[in-house]
């Protein structure tokens, strides 16, 4: 059975010090750098937010606050601080990020209109990404996933990987969660172990 690793957003905005910084994510850094050195993939994969920076997610672009909630194109949408705008530093993976084995990049979140947590699709699943394409030329049936943050882009990455047909493992220790209200990291592990994903320690 052919396996990739799926790397899920590691970059400045979502690490320490960063736009949208996740508690912890620095931490994560060495241990997935750990299972590349120490385990083999056929394929590795990053993903990447890559927002315009007027990206409709943005607070500053709806004259919102972080935190409020709207409608956006029939879905909710979290209002977020404007991160991971393309070509900005905190657009970069993090440079302790070893992505030497890295074999593809996936952008998302390209499209102004909606936003798109998974590395498969967009929010409204109007778009794909092109990532599972990609799996699917190279044969890849396993998956297993790290990055940030669990409760967000990790988590449905995750769902969208076992809805895809995937064998679907996270690496719990290769994630961190934003944790907007306190028990978000918990409840979306509740989530994906529901849809099928297996947790490992």
């Amino acid at each position: 059975m052919k396996k990739a690793l799926i790397i899920v957003d590691v970059q400045n905005d979502f690490c320490e010090g960063g736009a949208l910084a996740v508690p912890g994510a620095n931490e994560v850094i060495p241990y997935i750098n750990a299972l590349m050195e120490e385990n083999e993939y056929d394929q590795i994969v990053l993903t990447q937010d890559w927002h315009p920076a007027n990206h409709k997610s943005f607070a500053s672009n709806n004259d919102r606050k972080v935190g409020e909630s709207i409608i956006l194109n029939g879905v909710p949408q979290f209002m977020w601080p404007d991160h991971c705008i393309q070509g900005t530093f905190g657009a970069e993976f993090h440079k302790d990020l070893n992505r030497e084995r890295a074999t593809h990049v996936i952008q998302k979140g390209k499209n102004v209109e909606i936003d798109s947590y998974s590395g498969f699709q967009d929010n409204n699943h109007f778009m794909k990404t092109g990532l599972d394409d990609f799996l699917k030329y190279h044969d890849i049936q396993l998956l297993e996933i790290v990055g940030l943050a669990m409760d967000y882009c990790v988590k449905y990455t995750c769902i969208d990987a076992v809805n895809s047909g995937y064998v679907t493992c996270l690496h719990f220790n290769g994630t961190r969660a934003v944790n907007v209200k306190p028990d978000n990291g918990r409840d979306a592990i509740y989530d994906m172990i529901q849809k099928g994903v297996t947790v490992l320690g």
